[in-house]
């Protein structure tokens, strides 16, 4: 099982969102540029944010987009669906046909696997993961980086320690 790049981006947009959202909205071409993400592909996958109320958009000057709720209330199990994301270890995709049409004698080894996934990712929120120190070290070299893009000096949180 592998989580595509469609997964890995929408949840790292979400997570540039919730460290600059307090500072009110973001551009998808900031994120592009500071996260390294295609522009139109964060077009395709804000629009399924979008859909399933994860983000707003705030039409006009200094617009952008903000999170639809408080980095606290969003997990990554929530970004992953929303962008139609299958978090299953099976080979037949659940559909237990895998061996000539009939479950295969591990099946249910996998569906354990993905459920454990999925609960895992349902179980860390955004507000959680901003607090890891790891993410924080990345936090303070992008800031550094859009710094020097003459971006406002104060890019973190509150809550997130310098």
């Amino acid at each position: 099982m592998k989580l595509s790049t469609k997964g890995r981006y929408a949840v790292t947009a979400m997570m540039h969102l919730a460290i600059h959202d307090r500072l009110g909205p973001v551009t998808l071409s900031e994120i592009s540029q500071c996260q390294g993400i295609s522009l139109s592909y964060l077009e395709q996958l804000f629009a399924r944010l979008r859909k399933c109320d994860l983000v707003e958009g705030v039409r006009g000057p200094g617009g952008g987009y903000r999170l639809a709720r408080t980095p606290d209330q969003v997990t990554v199990a929530d970004i992953i669906s929303a962008v139609d994301e299958r978090l299953d270890a099976t080979r037949c995709s659940g559909r237990e046909n895998c061996q000539e049409g009939r479950r295969c004698l591990t099946h249910e080894l996998w569906t354990d696997l993905s459920g454990q996934i999925f609960n895992f990712l349902e179980g860390i929120t955004l507000a959680q993961f901003l607090k890891r120190p790891e993410v924080c070290d990345v936090v303070r070299r992008q800031n550094s980086t859009l710094r020097r893009r003459e971006r406002p000096v104060d890019r973190f949180p509150a809550a997130m320690p310098l």
